[in-house]
């Protein structure tokens, strides 16, 4: 049997003053969101409403500078991003997983 990999449904913040201040209700439709504000929704998501604060402060801090240091890549409705910075388009609901790069094989080194 395969690997099932576990997304994180996350529901993304309307902003309201975007699309008061531009009157246009495509900000309604989709809304621009640094990658880094969607790993800190996934994170919370994952770490449940009823986590400590401290627990969730120190997952966030965590996650984050490991997507920093390159250890994973986030994958956003089917858009690799590894770069927190990034801006993407979401709907109303965003689709989250992290994926760690493959691994290399290590070679062996005799010991003379």
């Amino acid at each position: 049997m395969g690997k099932r990999f576990r997304m994180i449904r996350v529901r993304v913040p309307l902003d309201i003053h975007a699309v008061a201040a531009n009157g246009s209700g495509a900000f309604a439709l989709a809304t621009p969101l640094r990658v880094r504000d969607l790993v800190c929704l996934a994170v919370r998501e994952a770490v449940g409403s009823r986590a400590p604060a401290d627990k969730v402060a120190r997952s966030l801090r965590t996650t984050l500078h490991g997507l920093s240091a390159g250890r994973f890549t986030v994958d956003i409705d089917g858009r690799l991003f590894d770069d927190a910075d990034a801006v993407v388009m979401c709907g109303d609901v965003a689709s989250v997983r992290f994926f760690m790069p493959a691994r290399r094989p290590v070679p062996h080194t005799e010991l003379a």
